[in-house]
């Protein structure tokens, strides 16, 4: 019913950058809202950044504070793409980079769906 997929993800020098992209298909009705989560080795998987898609928060985007001011969320709504720009990247940045959508199916109620994940592995 709904399907992401996730490109982009690959090993970059420390300081380096790195361009993530999601794209979202199937019997979407309405998102809600797509962004990214990583997981690192030991630790739950977390919110990264996320941008909204509905009428009176659209556009807002938010992010992890460990991660502000060096990565960047954006979105081509009319392919329901989301990017994720990693700029200056840190070895803490290493992790499994998940998609997330929150939409409504066609016919059906809300709900969160994920990507298979992308690894990015930062070398010091």
């Amino acid at each position: 019913q709904v399907r992401l997929v996730e490109s982009g993800g690959g090993l970059v020098q420390a300081g380096g950058s790195l361009r993530l992209s999601c794209t979202a298909s199937g019997t979407i009705q309405m998102i809600n809202a797509m962004g990214w989560h990583r997981q690192t080795p030991g630790k739950q998987r977390g919110l990264v950044a996320t941008i909204m898609w509905l009428v009176g928060a659209d556009g807002v985007t938010n992010y992890a504070d460990s991660v502000k001011g060096r990565f960047s969320i954006s979105r081509d709504k009319a392919s329901n793409t989301v990017y994720l720009e990693l700029n200056n990247v840190k070895p803490e940045d290493t992790g499994v980079y998940y998609c997330q959508l929150y939409a409504q199916l066609t016919g059906g109620g809300w709900g969160d769906y994920w990507g298979q994940g992308t690894q990015v592995t930062v070398s010091s």
